[in-house]
């Protein structure tokens, strides 16, 4: 199944145009390659990574949907593995934060 069509069956994207404005700026991932064209193939298990209403979301693809149904249906779809809200209070993982200057 298309990028597109995913993120808009399982509700992410209130339309495919809006997932192809996504992708087409360069915003998602698929198991942590940046995906430039809307045609690319999603699977069940992999891990897509895209930023949406002021948070990055990483979601694990479970199923495909056959159409976008209800909301009920469509997490069906999809779990959701981290959400971050863009806080670059803790430091990225496996960095140690630091006080003072850099000589």
């Amino acid at each position: 199944m298309r990028i597109d069509r995913y993120l808009h069956c399982i509700r992410l994207t209130k339309s495919r145009t809006a997932a192809q404005a996504l992708v087409h700026a360069g915003h998602i991932r698929i198991d942590g390659k940046r995906i430039l064209k809307c045609a690319e193939e999603v699977r069940a298990g992999q891990i897509i990574a895209l930023p949406l209403r002021g948070a990055i979301r990483i979601l694990r693809v479970t199923a495909l949907p056959a159409r976008r149904g209800p909301a009920a249906e469509a997490l069906c779809h999809f779990e959701e593995v981290e959400a971050s809200t863009g806080d670059c209070a803790a430091p990225p993982h496996g960095l140690v934060a630091t006080q003072g200057s850099i000589s």
